[in-house]
Order: structure tokens, then C-alpha cells, then sequence
């Protein structure tokens, strides 16, 4: 739906918490170097809307209008409303690189030049340049009817007097910043488009602009319960270059003429159609060089290790003593490798049951667990290979782990397994002692040192007997879990939220301390937001801490008048999810792997643990305060999202530098 008081749509939200990665790279606060990684940011997860939400409006475009009619989003108007905002932002951003970021370089004795700039050393090596290296590696085609453009490459376009259009396509292999030379102590660097541009028009005697599509890159699989899932990921691959134009990227400055013939050979409207600037592919941005011996970038926070491991002869030791927490990025990942790679070698670990949604290339939990299954170890893995962008990478890991003796059993039809855990099952003494991890990020040691997420270490039986529950049902052992203590979803937690939530209201009603602070990447879910509107009408005080989308609507009279949300941008991103109430002095507090969106409260295996252990629960309380406190990277998200700072240009710590010194 569109913006209503009540309601605010989800992708205009969603463009609102990209508007505040872009506030970061305008922040003076942050290092050169940090602020030009935040226009990659920017312009990476921008890709990314347009190939999946986009192209899931446009599929709406597609029913028939009898069905349109009883929709409440109207697909075009909201289109429209994107490609405002976006054009808005993508003025905002030129402005931001050409008028801040570049004469910033400048000081720095870095001189980012377009061709104009060259000196004539400068321009005889740009045209050496693209004589021995660029025209030998460049895909140029001349043609009339329609080209077939790829996904997210970068294209030069020229129209010739007869009417045919230059298509010329940078090759991904080529460097897009060539250092140029430069006679005095000053770094000269260039877009490798200006050295095409320049060379490609003295061969053509025509001017050539910039141009990027991005396509629809959901793989439309048929989720019927007939036939291998996998094999059907496999064979939807491959289609994923070929999907539908959700967004054409073309240089403002290119003419009207020339435009209207893209227009018509690309075969797209005016809706699809974002003025960008002469520039594309800002993420590209993540890879600009430092040419000087100058630190431009944060000081390194090394992650930490957490003394609570020390002493004891061995990580299952350790949490058989007591439950433990762990924070990444502050704090090492290494427990979590440790805990694999004692239970794939010790003698008495019997089980390793695990779910993976997204791992990295060299994972070296894949790793462990493929040692565990060598050594006779009985190693269930769940792979959800319908993890977007990851689909391959999860298959390619599940063929390695079966062909090494793992039990490997991967999506099922109409659901995703989004669940962070592991259960490993031990003797103990001539019995069997399970262990668990239950976490709010992926079993990832590459994403854990940018993303914040929280993991338990429990060798609790209230909680590993339930955990054990939820990989019965993976294993379709069991169809419904019996848990007390865990929420899982589609199965409790949506129910236990919302009667977590009525005994708020009950409290606030009977004149009782009332309490609701919640931490999520995203609120989306039109049931849980209206019952939180009558918590907060009952009077409870209710602190929301949302990174990412946001469709509640906060600050309104008679509506959500005791609802407060703030949104933390900063060095790490914040990935965590936490679910603290009052419950009458006796505050209760989970973490887990869900937010509260639809989809991960009805259509997907989530698992949530409640906090047990005291200090953790302190622990966690005290993070939260420090984030509920923020006043240099908090915006307030009021009715309008408007991004404000909660102090604008505070120069006290932000609260992540703050949890850093905590935690040492």
C-alpha cells in the first residue's frame, strides 16, 4: 500500500533508510576514505531494489485489472513515487561527489580529473592508453534493432548521422580508475569512461554517453511440491541475465533525440527511465585507490576475545559452565569456529546438526563440518539455497559436504529456513549433553567483521531440547515443535509476540509499569503494528530501534503518540535483533533471527531464544541503552521519515564505538 497515517509503504521506507547511508558519506565526522564507501553503499543497494522490489511491482503491472482494481497498491503510482525519490537522491549524490568528495580528494593531494582537466602529457597517455590496452578489450556493436544489454554492465552510446546506435561495453576485467601521470607531488586518477569517451569520439565524430539497465533478477520458481526444488533453482540460474529491464540508468546529459532511440530500441517507458549523472556504477567506488601512505579510513577495531573462554579446557567447558554471549563485529567469531572444529575432532561429539543461509566462499564452517562428517560424525546440514544472490554458492557447498558423508537436505517448497543455529550432541559421563547457538547472523566469518549480530552459547536443556525440535522438523521427523521457551516461526512466533504485547497493555491498563523496546532490521507487518498503535494508546512506552524499513508511523495523536523509533547508521551495520517487555518489573528479553516482516513471522523458519542468563540479560540491556541513547549516529524516524539527527553534528562517540569500549 501507499503512504497512509497509519502506514507507511514499505520500498518508499526502504529508500528513506538508503537516503541515510548517503548521509553518511556527507558526514565530515566520518574519514575520506569511509565516506567514498558509503556512495558504493548507496549505489550497490540501490542495484539490488531495482532488481528485486522493482521488478515485483512490475509483476503486479502484469495482472489483469479487474485484480488491480482490488489491489491497495496501485503498482503505477507507486513507481512514480520511486523514481521521484530516487532522482532526488541521485541529485543529491552527484552534488555530494562532485562538490564535497572530489575537493576533498583535492586536499589530500588526490585529483580526481575528467578529460577536460588533462595536460597534454595526460592526454597523450590516454591515448596510448586506450590504443594498447582499452580497444583490444572492448565489446562494440553498430545496429538498429534492439541489442541485448547485460545486467549492471556499463555501456557508452553514440548515435551515428544514419541513425544506427555505437553500443560500446566496458569490460568488467578493466580497471575502472586509471592513474594518470603527473609531474608534480599530486596523485592524478580518471574514470576509465573519460579515456573511452574521448578516444571513441575522435573515431566516430560523435559524443558518447553513459548507460546501465538493471534486470528483474527473481528466479520465479514453481513452488509447487512436485519435483526436485533443486533442480529447479539450478535450471532458473541461468534465465536470471535474461530477466525483464526494471531500471535504465542513462546520463542526464544525453540528448533528447538520442534518448527517445533508446527509448525505442531497449523497448522501456518513461517510468523506467533514471537520470542519473554523467558517472554510473558508483559502486565501483569500493575499489578506488590510495595512491598516498595517508590513512583516509577508520582505525582498525580488531575484534575482541572474550575472556569468558579462558581457563577452560576446552569452548564446550566453558558454556557447560554458563551461557554466553558473544557480539560481532566487537568481539572475535573465533568461539564459534573453536566450538566446530572441537566437536568435528573430539571422540565423544555423536551429532552436528546446523543451518546455513549464507556462507562465505572459503567458509570455514563448511570446513569444520565437512571434517566432523570425515571423522564419523553424524552432521545434518540445512542449506537454503533460496537465499537471493547465494543460490550458488549454497549448492556448491552442499555438493561438497554430501560428497564427504554430511547429510545435506536443502529448501523446501514455500517456505525459507532463515534460522541461525546449531546443535551438537555429546557423552557426557555415559549420557548424552546437547550444546546449541542460536544466532541473529549468518554462520558467516566474513560478513561477522562488518554486521552486527548477537549469538547465545547455551548448554541449557530447556533450550537444546527444544532446538532439537526445530531440526525434527527440518528432518520432517515432526510436523508441529512443543516449545515453552523458543519462538519459532510460522508456528509460535507471531502468537507469543502478540500476548507478549497484551500483557503490556493489560499492565498500562491496571496502571502498572508498562515497557516495549524492540531492535530489528525491519517492521513491516500491518497486524503487529496495529497492535503496537494500541499499546501505545493504552500508554505503554514503546523505543523502537529500526536500521532498515520502518511502516509504522510514529509520534501521531490517539495513535502511536507513546512510540518513539530511532535508526543507527554507522561503521558496522546493524544486523541484530532484540524483543525487551516489561512485564511488570520483570522484564523478559529475546534475540533472534526475525523481524517483524510478514514473511519471517508466517512464511519462514525462525527460531528466537529468550535470555536466561542474568549478566547476559544485563549485558544486553546495557548495549540497548547505549543505542537508545545515541546522539551522533541516531536519526529519528518521525511521520515523514525525514532522516533528522537526534543531535546534528554531535562530537561525542557514537554508540558503537561506545559497545567497543565496553566489551574491552
Amino acid at each position: 500500500m501507499l503512504n497512509t497515517k497509519d502506514y507507511y509503504n514499505r520500498d518508499l521506507s526502504w529508500l528513506r533508510f538508503n537516503h541515510r547511508v548517503l548521509q553518511e558519506a556527507a558526514d565530515e565526522r566520518n574519514p575520506l576514505y569511509e565516506r567514498i564507501k558509503f556512495l558504493a553503499i548507496f549505489s550497490s543497494n540501490l542495484d539490488e531494489f531495482f532488481k528485486v522490489r522493482v521488478s515485483d511491482i512490475r509483476q503486479i503491472k502484469q495482472l489483469d485489472k479487474p485484480l488491480r482494481k482490488r489491489l491497495i497498491t496501485k503498482p503505477n503510482k507507486l513507481l512514480r513515487k520511486i523514481k521521484k525519490q530516487v532522482e532526488l537522491q541521485q541529485k543529491e549524490f552527484g552534488r555530494l561527489f562532485f562538490t564535497e568528495i572530489i575537493p576533498a580528494l583535492a586536499n589530500e593531494g588526490i585529483q580526481l580529473l575528467s578529460y577536460k582537466a588533462f595536460n597534454e602529457a595526460q592526454q597523450a597517455f590516454s591515448k596510448k592508453y586506450y590504443k594498447d590496452t582499452l580497444a583490444l578489450t572492448q565489446s562494440l556493436s553498430i545496429r538498429e534493432d534492439q541489442p541485448f544489454l547485460e545486467n549492471e554492465a556499463l555501456y557508452l552510446v553514440a548515435q551515428m548521422e544514419n541513425e544506427a546506435l555505437i553500443w560500446v561495453k566496458i569490460n568488467e576485467a578493466t580497471p575502472r580508475f586509471v592513474t594518470l601521470p603527473s609531474s608534480d607531488d599530486k596523485h592524478c586518477i580518471t574514470f576509465v569512461d573519460d579515456i573511452l569517451k574521448h578516444n571513441l569520439k575522435a573515431i566516430y565524430k560523435q559524443d558518447f554517453y553513459s548507460v546501465k539497465i538493471s534486470r528483474d533478477a527473481e528466479l520465479y520458481i514453481d513452488n509447487e511440491y512436485s519435483g526436485n526444488l533443486l533442480d529447479k533453482i539450478k535450471k532458473a540460474l541461468p534465465n536470471r541475465v535474461y530477466g525483464q529491464v526494471t531500471r535504465a540508468l542513462i546520463d542526464e546529459l544525453t540528448p533528447k533525440k538520442l534518448q527517445q532511440k533508446i527509448n525505442k530500441v531497449l523497448d522501456i517507458n518513461e517510468t523506467d527511465i533514471v537520470n542519473g549523472g554523467t558517472y554510473h556504477n558508483f559502486k565501483d567506488l569500493f575499489g578506488f585507490p590510495n595512491p598516498t601512505s595517508k590513512n583516509l579510513s577508520f582505525l582498525d577495531l580488531p575484534p575482541l576475545l572474550d575472556n569468558e573462554f579462558v581457563g577452560y579446557s576446552n569452548t564446550f567447558e566453558a558454556i557447560k559452565a554458563k551461557d554466553r554471549l558473544l557480539y560481532f563485529p566487537y568481539q572475535s567469531y573465533r568461539p564459534v569456529l573453536q566450538l566446530l572444529e572441537e566437536a568435528s575432532n573430539a571422540a565423544n561429539v555423536l551429532k552436528i546438526k546446523i543451518t546455513l543461509y549464507r556462507i562465505s566462499n572459503d567458509s570455514q564452517v563448511a570446513k569444520a563440518l565437512i571434517n566432523a562428517a570425515k571423522n564419523g560424525k553424524d552432521v545434518f546440514v540445512f542449506i537454503e539455497t533460496k537465499a537471493r544472490f547465494d543460490e550458488e554458492n549454497n549448492m556448491k557447498w552442499g555438493k561438497v559436504l554430501e560428497a564427504n558423508g554430511a547429510h545435506v537436505i536443502y529448501s523446501y517448497p514455500g517456505i525459507k529456513v532463515h534460522s541461525k543455529i546449531l546443535y551438537i550432541e555429546r557423552i557426557e559421563a555415559n549420557a548424552s549433553r546437547a550444546y546449541g547457538y542460536i544466532s541473529t547472523g549468518n554462520f558467516n566469518e566474513k560478513t561477522s567483521r562488518i554486521y552486527t549480530d548477537f549469538g547465545l552459547m547455551t548448554a541449557n536443556p530447556k533450550i537444546t531440547e527444544e532446538l532439537c525440535q526445530v531440526f525434527q522438523i527440518l528432518e520432517r521427523q515432526i510436523i508441529i515443535p512443543k516449545s515453552k521457551q523458543l519462538l519459532i516461526s510460522p508456528f509460535t512466533t507471531r502468537r507469543q509476540f502478540t500476548a507478549l504485547i497484551d500483557l503490556e497493555i493489560e499492565n498500562a491498563l491496571a496502571g502498572k509499569t508498562a515497557y516495549i523496546i524492540l531492535k530489528l532490521n525491519s517492521l513491516q507487518d500491518a497486524k503487529m503494528i496495529k497492535h503496537l498503535y494500541k499499546a501505545s494508546n493504552a500508554g505503554v512506552k514503546i523505543r523502537l530501534l529500526i536500521r532498515g524499513i520502518c511502516c509504522l508511523v510514529p509520534g501521531i495523536k490517539n495513535q502511536s503518540e507513546n512510540i518513539i523509533v530511532t535508526s543507527i547508521v554507522d561503521r558496522f551495520l546493524e544486523h541484530g535483533r532484540l524483543y525487551v517487555f516489561g512485564n511488570n518489573g520483570k522484564e523478559k528479553m529475546y534475540l533472534g533471527s526475525a523481524d517483524w516482516m510478514t514473511r519471517n513471522l508466517d512464511h519462514r523458519i525462525e527460531v528466537i531464544t529468550p535470555i536466561l542468563d542474568r549478566d547476559i540479560h544485563l549485558k544486553l540491556k546495557e548495549i540497548l541503552e547505549l543505542q537508545l541513547n545515541d546522539n551522533v549516529k541516531s536519526r529519528v524516524i518521525d511521520a515523514n521519515q525525514n532522516n533528522y539527527y537526534v543531535a546534528k553534528d554531535a562530537l561525542g562517540e557514537s554508540s558503537q564505538h561506545q559497545i567497543y569500549k565496553t566489551l574491552q
